[in-house]
C-alpha cells in the first residue's frame, strides 16, 4: 500500500537517486570496520590507523566513483572532506549512529553521535540520514522494544526536519557466528521479520536498507559458496520473495561486506524472483580491494584502481538495476523533474 510522503522527503529521495528513481549508492561510511581493513594490512592494531588514511581513502573514493553513482553514503567524523569531493550529481546521505556496539552489554544495543542531531546533518549537506540497527527476532522483548524506541525518535527527529529516514538493518542471532552455518538456516526468517517490523507506520522509515535473505556463501552456485549447502537456488528465490513480500516500503539492498561478483549474483537472483527492490547502498562490493592498493602502493596508486577496477565494479552493480523498481512506484509520490 503506498503511503504519502511530504515534499522535503520527496525532494530528499529524488536527491539520492537517479532518473528513473532507483538509488545507485556507494556506501563508505564506514569507521572501525574500514580502519580493521587498514590494519590488516598494516600489520597494526585497528585504534593506531590514523584518521587522515581514513579520510583520505574516503575522499578518493568519492572524487572517483560518485560519477557512477546516484549518491553517496558517509559518516560526518571522517567522511565531510568526501562529501565535498563528490560529484555534482550525487545525492548525499550522512550517518547518525556510533560505530560498532559496546561488546559487554547485551543485545548490540544501538547509540547515536554525541555532537550531531539531524538538524546538523541536514546543515553538513546531507539530502537524506542512514542510522545503521543491529535486530534480530530472536532477541528479548526488553532489548527489541528498546531498539523499536531507539527508531521511533529517529524517524520523528527525520520527519520533524523533513529529511528522508534510511534504515539499515543489519540481521543476527544472539550466541550465533553471524558469518556462521546456524546462523545461515535462519537468517531468511531474522531478515523477513526485520523487513515486516520497520515498514510499520510508527517508525516513519522512508527506506529500509537490508540484507539479502541468505548467506551466499552456503547458497548452490554462487560464487562465494564453499563446503556445505544450505539453501537450492529455487528454495532462495522464493525466500527473496517471501522477505519483499513483507515490504510496505521502499527498500534497497547492501552488500554485507561480499564480492563484487557475489553481489552481482545475488542482484540477479532477486530479479529472477520478481522482488521490487529500488536500488542498492553498495559499499566494500565496490571498493574493498582498493584498501591494500592504498596502503601498499599510496595515493596515486589507489587513484588509478578507483578509475578502473572500482568503476567497474561499480558499472557491474549499475547494469543489475534494470531490474530494479522506482521507490516513487512504492511510496506516493510522483518524481520531480530534475531537468
Amino acid at each position: 500500500m503506498n503511503r504519502k510522503i511530504s515534499n522535503g522527503k520527496r525532494k530528499g529521495l529524488e536527491a539520492v537517486s537517479g532518473s528513473r528513481g532507483v538509488i545507485a549508492a556507494v556506501a563508505i561510511d564506514q569507521r572501525s570496520a574500514l580502519r580493521r581493513l587498514f590494519a590488516g594490512f598494516l600489520g597494526a592494531e585497528p585504534e593506531t590507523v590514523p584518521a587522515e588514511k581514513l579520510m583520505q581513502f574516503k575522499e578518493a573514493v568519492s572524487r572517483t566513483l560518485t560519477p557512477h553513482a546516484s549518491a553517496i553514503l558517509l559518516d560526518p567524523e571522517y567522511g565531510l572532506a568526501a562529501a565535498r569531493e563528490r560529484a555534482i550529481s550525487a545525492g548525499l546521505l550522512l550517518a547518525y549512529e556510533k560505530t560498532g556496539y559496546d561488546q559487554k552489554v547485551p543485545g548490540r544495543l544501538p547509540g547515536l553521535l554525541d555532537h550531531w542531531s539531524v538538524e546538523r546533518l541536514a546543515e553538513a549537506g546531507a539530502d537524506a540520514v542512514k542510522v545503521l540497527l543491529y535486530y534480530s527476532s530472536f532477541s528479548s522483548a526488553d532489548v527489541n522494544d528498546r531498539k523499536h524506541a531507539f527508531v521511533e525518535r529517529v524517524g520523528a527527529e527525520c520527519a520533524a526536519a523533513d529529511l528522508p529516514f534510511f534504515l539499515e538493518i543489519v540481521s543476527y542471532a544472539e550466541g550465533m557466528e553471524d558469518k556462521g552455518i546456524d546462523f545461515a538456516r535462519v537468517k531468511p526468517e531474522v531478515v523477513t521479520k526485520g523487513i515486516a517490523e520497520f515498514s510499520k507506520l510508527e517508525y516513519k522509515v522512508d527506506v529500509l536498507k537490508v540484507g539479502v535473505p541468505v548467506n551466499l556463501k552456503y547458497l548452490e552456485g554462487s560464487p562465494s559458496a564453499s563446503g556445505e549447502i544450505v539453501y537450492s537456488r529455487e528454495e532462495t528465490k522464493r525466500y527473496f520473495q517471501s522477505a519483499a513480500q513483507c515490504a510496505e516500503i521502499p527498500f534497497i539492498y547492501l552488500s554485507e561486506g561480499v564480492s563484487n561478483e557475489a553481489f552481482l549474483h545475488a542482484l540477479e537472483l532477486a530479479a529472477e524472483a520478481g522482488v521490487k527492490f529500488s536500488g542498492v547502498l553498495c559499499g566494500r562490493a565496490t571498493w574493498k580491494e582498493g584498501v591494500q592498493v592504498f596502503v601498499e602502493k599510496g595515493q596515486a596508486a589507489l587513484e588509478d584502481w578507483l578509475g578502473s577496477e572500482g568503476t567497474r565494479n561499480i558499472e557491474n552493480v549499475n547494469q543489475r538495476l534494470a531490474a530494479a523498481t522506482p521507490w516513487f512506484a512504492i511510496s506516493d509520490a510522483s518524481p520531480v523533474n530534475r531537468g
